[in-house]
């Protein structure tokens, strides 16, 4: 497994941490660390020494190991990261010599912790409030949709997924309608769906996630509903998803299903579309021990049968 495990970023499927340790144990290594919680990174002289690592070398995989272990501990890690000369030449270095392992797929485990490495520190600029439009700007996200179009289910390519998803997870998580905006100039849905097809569990939940997130911001509804092609895509995507839940429940990602079901059902032509199209497992009670208990799904549910009858 990765050195550092990847993190989704979303909130839709736990806060996997990089080192596998619980709130106490990070609780007590910050405290160790001097009170790191409230110290800066940028008046961190390991931090220094591993961006000049990261940079210039020799020892550039351990400088993406030990500053990803930092990302909990220093609000300003992004902006230290965003702002050293070469930092994010460097990390997108590491992005693009995985491109020729993808076709034919040739990616060993080493390469994809590498590179997974790599992926977290840019989630971390992603997901501050005060490097994510320069973020969006520089167009960084575009450099892992090669990762997203893979399909082998090997685990190193299910790790370059997840994690690649976790950066994109991490930009939609505040609701910004300019990352919204930019995401609709992108291939990001028809990635995503690919993946909610048939990718691993946590990979769909993450890929739903930016999907749900898109649709919840009335641009990126409209936008899915503004061609038939777009809507059925995703509603096609939708129901298979029910119909390989009906076999193999999973709770989490039979919330976000209900949830887009019901934001699409805000648009009236989707709505009508809906009436003929909303599984019918999901209008008997094949669900019913899998939601019992989730108060706010079987809730979403129910609004949902209700506005598409």
């Amino acid at each position: 497994m990765p050195g550092n495990s990847p993190s989704n970023g979303s909130g839709a499927s736990g806060n996997s941490s990089n080192n596998n340790r619980g709130p106490t144990r990070r609780s007590q290594e910050a405290g160790e660390e001097g009170g790191a919680a409230t110290r800066k990174a940028v008046e961190d002289e390991k931090i220094c020494s591993w961006i000049v690592e990261l940079t210039y070398g020799p020892n550039k995989e351990e400088a993406l190991l030990e500053l990803g272990k930092k990302r909990e501990y220093y609000d300003d890690l992004a902006l230290v990261l965003w702002n050293s000369y070469g930092v994010m030449t460097a990390l997108l270095e590491e992005i693009i010599s995985i491109y020729p392992y993808l076709s034919p797929q040739n990616l060993t485990t080493p390469a994809s912790n590498r590179v997974c490495n790599a992926l977290a520190l840019l989630q971390c600029v992603a997901s501050h409030p005060e490097t994510r439009a320069a973020f969006l700007h520089a167009q960084i996200p575009l450099f892992l949709y090669p990762f997203l179009n893979t399909s082998s289910k090997q685990r190193p390519f299910e790790y370059l997924r997840l994690t690649s998803l976790g950066v994109i997870g991490a930009l939609v998580k505040n609701d910004s309608p300019e990352v919204i905006q930019f995401l609709l100039t992108t291939e990001i849905i028809p990635l995503c769906l690919k993946i909610m097809e048939s990718s691993s569990e946590l990979s769909k939940t993450v890929a739903i996630f930016i999907v749900q997130k898109i649709l919840m911001d009335d641009s990126g509804l409209a936008y899915v509903c503004q061609t038939y092609e777009r809507f059925d895509a995703v509603s096609n995507v939708l129901k298979l998803m029910i119909d390989q839940m009906a076999v193999n429940p999973a709770p989490r990602l039979l919330r976000h299903v209900i949830r887009c079901y019901l934001r699409l059902a805000d648009n009236a032509d989707a709505r009508s579309a809906l009436k003929e199209r909303v599984p019918q497992s999901l209008r008997d009670h094949t669900f019913d021990r899998v939601l019992a208990d989730d108060p706010t799904a079987k809730k979403n549910l129910s609004q949902l049968l209700y506005t598409v009858m």
